[in-house]
């Protein structure tokens, strides 16, 4: 991969919680100051962790290294099983017959063999020094925080169930087993997210043109694989890439995120709260951007929205 790439991603939700915050009930998380909704970084790379997980069917090279019951010493475990390199503490005897081993040398195996089968760790980068060592690695792919468009106001419902827990539980209603509980929704939200992609960490993982591909299909279609009562209905809506014709990039990110621009539709009614992407435009230079927007701009950064 030789080129950096900075991107803008949209998606929404509709009458669900994107990301709700177990500190505060579960409730969905907001800016205090200003109210608008935020969904996390590693929210979002759970989701293409997901979405990678089942497509490739965790099968080298495309494994999950972070994933639900994983057990990640054991991980590590099969680097050292795999290269024969003897874990700390046993198999003496190989450990003596190999006492004149490089241990940098090693180590870099180890990290190197972790990213080969680890589709996350060649994007995201992990810290692999925990009990068995097979070192740290930075990721070429990091995202900021997703922020709304819009302030967000949070929809508390009363929710039944008509069935109880326990025995003791029946008992104590006399008959009447339903139990209450709340749930916390946004009736919509658009959100937006800025995405980086380092092209140097890339060539140090090992995170390559087939990853990257990987990477867009699962922005355009990891909601799909997400589907629950709590989030509603969450879609994406838009990939805006800005592809530098270098390594190191031809343009700062933040200057290229500024021509990108979202607002609310000039309709005459936009005191009504927004409850559809219709609502919005996206705009590139003050310009509408259509689906099959491509440019070269004069600072050689390729233009292309994805979807």
């Amino acid at each position: 991969m030789n080129h950096r790439y900075d991107f803008v991603y949209l998606f929404d939700v509709k009458d669900g919680n994107p990301n709700g915050d177990p500190d505060a009930g579960n409730l969905p998380r907001l800016d205090a100051e200003t109210s608008q909704g935020l969904v996390t970084d590693v929210c979002l790379k759970r989701k293409i962790r997901n979405y990678v997980g089942v497509t490739k069917g965790e099968q080298p090279p495309f494994e999950i290294y972070v994933k639900e019951k994983a057990i990640l010493n054991k991980q590590h475990e099969r680097a050292y099983l795999a290269l024969g390199i003897p874990l700390e503490g046993k198999d003496k005897k190989k450990e003596k017959k190999e006492k004149d081993a490089n241990p940098e040398d090693q180590a870099k195996q180890l990290t190197a063999w972790m990213c080969k089968n680890f589709f996350d760790i060649r994007a995201f980068g992990a810290v692999m020094s925990t009990g068995v060592n097979c070192g740290q690695v930075r990721g070429p792919i990091q995202f900021g925080f997703a922020r709304s468009i819009d302030p967000i106001i949070s929809s508390e419902h009363a929710i039944t169930r008509c069935a109880v827990t326990k025995v003791e539980d029946a008992e104590k209603q006399s008959g009447d087993n339903r139990t209450m509980g709340r749930k916390f929704t946004v009736p919509y939200g658009l959100y937006r997210v800025h995405g980086f992609i380092n092209a140097h960490l890339a060539a140090q993982t090992g995170f390559g043109d087939e990853d990257l591909e990987l990477f867009w299909s699962a922005l355009a279609n990891m909601w799909d694989l997400d589907r629950s009562a709590a989030r509603g209905e969450m879609s994406p809506q838009a990939l805006i890439v800005f592809q530098h014709d270098s390594p190191l990039g031809s343009a700062p990110a933040h200057k290229l995120f500024d021509r990108v621009k979202i607002g609310r539709k000039k309709t005459g009614d936009e005191s009504f709260p927004p409850r559809g992407y219709e609502d919005y435009e996206v705009l590139f230079e003050g310009a509408p951007i259509p689906l099959d927007f491509d440019k070269t701009l004069s600072n050689g950064v390729k233009v292309i929205r994805k979807f």
